[in-house]
């Protein structure tokens, strides 16, 4: 595997395929993006079964879902597209994403070289004959384009944050451990080595890598559900409830006590208050409701007369955690409106509304920022909900737990 060089820069200065790789990428993307998953699929089994001290970056779950080839599989057809047709969404939020996650896991630029040359022998073996010298060239130009942004923007942001990313981690120390609801429980977190807790932003996450008890080591991603200490953090963790229960989820509720020491990332992503003053819609659903009380936090010590919206969905008042936290937040803002959908109302509920969340209930004009968390078909609904009520896409942003398994796209017609 060798580092193409783009040939030329796009117009727009972002890097530009060849013009030989261009015209070869642009005849078999079709066929490629037709058996994407199986390549991804093929890939992660090639590597790591020959690498298999690997699997303690990936979240084992994940794999076994499928969710992390189809990921991949999305990624790279939807980054290939970039590259060939000026008119498709950029591809930068979702590499921010992927950047953001690969320096909470320690991600380095020598292990593009080993995805590079799976991934590309994953091709090489779902299409077989069909993938001749020049079309094993083009694809391969697209991977290193693909992973020498990556490369680069992992570099800012481990400069940025200090970080080394051969020893990303730091041990922090379990303060307090809180009930929220039947199925969540929020652990504060104190750093353990003597240094000062990192800089949080509103909307960021870590990662967490737990030592299971069948010897596993797993990493798992929490938004950080509060920034209101400046020494300790907040993560909330909710029981999976699509599927077995989680490994990590329940390491983390049933095994993990106050005095326990565990290793934490430092905090990223870009999932935050937006800069303005214009309204913000906050629409959440089950644990994506971890990522709004240190947004609330944040408004209320920065903006607190900024217009708040917001809404969320969950099976019942018992399991919409940190619900008074939230509550007792908001008390600092000026104009801040509060709705919730449950699947069961309680008898003596008269302000929640039962089902799903019903967005001709929120009123919210075109010149909202919106904001949302939650399982996948949640947050094509409030995309669609926010583009008919005419929001510009700009203004829609989304967080999404594991792997990003949809880019947005404007919706037409």
């Amino acid at each position: 595997m060798t580092l193409t060089a783009p040939a030329r820069p796009s117009p727009a200065g972002h890097p530009a395929l060849s013009p030989a790789a261009e015209a070869v990428v642009r005849a078999t993307a079709g066929v490629v993006a037709e058996h994407s998953e199986t390549i991804s699929a093929r890939f992660y089994e090639s590597m790591l079964g020959q690498r298999p001290e690997l699997w303690r970056l990936f979240n084992r779950a994940n794999q076994e879902t499928g969710e992390q080839s189809r990921a991949l599989a999305a990624s790279v057809v939807a980054y290939a597209v970039q590259l060939i047709d000026p008119d498709a969404p950029s591809f930068e939020p979702v590499l921010r994403r992927i950047a953001g996650k690969h320096i909470t896991l320690g991600i380095t630029p020598e292990q593009y070289t080993l995805v590079g040359r799976h991934l590309l022998g994953a091709v090489g073996t779902v299409l077989g004959a069909a993938v001749t010298p020049a079309i094993a060239a083009a694809w391969d130009e697209v991977y290193w384009l693909f992973a020498t942004q990556l490369i680069a923007t992992e570099a800012r942001l481990y400069a940025a944050a200090d970080i080394d990313p051969h020893d990303p981690l730091r041990p922090y120390r379990v303060m307090r451990r809180t009930q929220e609801s039947p199925g969540t429980v929020s652990l504060v977190l104190e750093p353990a080595d003597g240094a000062p807790l990192p800089a949080l932003e509103a909307g960021q996450y870590v990662t967490v890598f737990v030592d299971l008890a069948d010897g596993a080591r797993q990493p798992r991603q929490y938004s950080v559900s509060s920034i209101a200490s400046d020494t300790r953090l907040q993560i909330t963790v909710a029981q999976v409830r699509n599927g077995p229960p989680g490994q990590v989820s329940t390491h983390l509720q049933e095994a993990v006590t106050v005095g326990d020491i565990l290793e934490v990332s430092s905090p990223a992503g870009d999932f935050g208050v937006p800069p303005g003053n214009g309204p913000l819609l906050i629409a959440t659903a089950g644990a994506g409701i971890t990522t709004v009380l240190p947004l609330v936090e944040h408004l209320a010590r920065t903006q607190p007369g900024r217009t708040l919206i917001l809404a969320h969905a969950d099976r019942s008042r018992a399991d919409h955690a940190l619900r008074e936290a939230i509550s007792i937040a908001a008390e600092a803002l000026d104009d801040v409106v509060d709705h919730a959908w449950y699947e069961t109302v309680d008898a003596d509920d008269s302000t929640s509304f039962t089902g799903l969340m019903d967005f001709d209930r929120i009123e919210f004009t075109a010149d909202t920022h919106v904001l949302s968390c939650g399982p996948l078909p949640f947050l094509r609904a409030v995309r669609l909900a926010a583009l008919q009520r005419g929001v510009p896409p700009e203004r829609i942003s989304y967080e999404v737990f594991g792997p990003d398994l949809w880019s947005p796209v404007p919706v037409t017609g």
